[in-house]
């Protein structure tokens, strides 16, 4: 068994049945694993759970498994460890990590924040552990609304690491948040122009979109929202036809709960590759997922420091969601 490019490795037997050992390693380790909508269906059918960052973020906190198997990018699977440090929290690989989160290292952003004193600090859930050490309270794009109107109107605000999802904000809420220049690399890649082409062809269509998409895009869409707000405006609208801007994961679970109804997936600038897939989430694997509970590895392994600075603003977060 070796830990190769940040996951573990070995042959496996091509006479296993992987999602039947997986289940019952899950039950013999007293493991549960957490899915991201992002990642590929036979990964979020075999998850005891499946949800968007606020959702996985209070599943995390709530479990009474002794290890958390995170089926996502890192910067999720250190928010469990953050909320669960007494548990063993593994990634099936080390290198899912996110776009946006490293469009933020810590270091840049603490100079950043120097530069605004009496500025109170909301940091989207996509950082990593040390960026939200520096951070009074973090959001998700469920409760990023909420989350800024908690504080009082004359109350300076830097919204970091998203850019476009703070621009949102600050249209809905009439804040002048200060913005860190970030973004998602899925999100930026839709195409206005070729989603209006596309509503052109399809005019029985409702165009859906993340705020994590630019505000071109954004103008565009009868319905904006979280991944778990666009599933849930999918089932309850009358509308047989959408498309949809955002990761290409959260399709299946479209599909999934309205199979009567058509899913697009909205274009991106460039035809000539599957920008609306995550290449980090893709990175998990079933194979990845088995050697992973197999072997406890990778771990996700944090300081005390970084856990007790960085759970605060989480806890602020889920005490307000609640």
């Amino acid at each position: 068994m070796l830990l190769e490019k940040g996951y573990v490795y070995e042959p496996i037997d091509p006479d296993i049945r992987l999602t039947k050992e997986i289940s019952r390693m899950r039950k013999e380790k007293n493991a549960v694993i957490l899915s991201h909508y992002y990642v590929d269906a036979e990964l979020q059918e075999i998850a005891d759970y499946v949800g968007d960052s606020l959702g996985l973020s209070q599943q995390a906190e709530l479990t009474h498994a002794d290890v958390i198997v995170f089926i996502g990018v890192h910067f999720m699977a250190e928010t469990a460890k953050i909320l669960s440090p007494s548990k063993k929290v593994l990634l099936p690989d080390l290198k899912a990590g996110c776009s946006l989160a490293e469009s933020a290292p810590a270091e840049k952003f603490a100079q950043f924040k120097a530069r605004y004193p009496g500025h109170k600090v909301i940091s989207y859930i996509n950082c990593t552990a040390d960026f939200k050490t520096m951070t009074d309270v973090i959001c998700t794009s469920a409760n990023a609304v909420k989350i800024v109107e908690s504080f009082p109107p004359d109350q300076p605000l830097i919204f970091a690491p998203d850019k476009n999802l703070g621009d949102y904000i600050n249209s809905i809420t009439g804040r002048n948040m200060v913005l860190w220049d970030g973004a998602c690399m899925v999100h930026e890649q839709f195409s206005p122009e070729k989603i209006v082409e596309l509503l052109d062809l399809h005019p029985d269509a409702e165009f859906i979109a993340h705020p994590e998409c630019k505000k071109p895009v954004l103008l565009l869409a009868r319905h904006i929202g979280s991944t778990t707000s666009l599933l849930k405006y999918v089932q309850k609208s009358t509308a047989r036809k959408f498309i949809v801007a955002t990761e290409s994961g959260i399709l299946h679970q479209m599909k999934k709960s309205c199979p009567e109804k058509v899913f697009i997936p909205a274009p991106s600038n460039d035809p000539t590759c599957a920008c609306n897939d995550c290449s980090f989430m893709k990175l998990n694997t079933l194979q990845k997922l088995y050697l992973c509970l197999k072997h406890e590895k990778p771990e996700i392994l944090l300081s005390p420091e970084v856990i007790e600075k960085a759970r605060i603003p989480i806890e602020r977060m889920l005490e307000l969601s609640r």
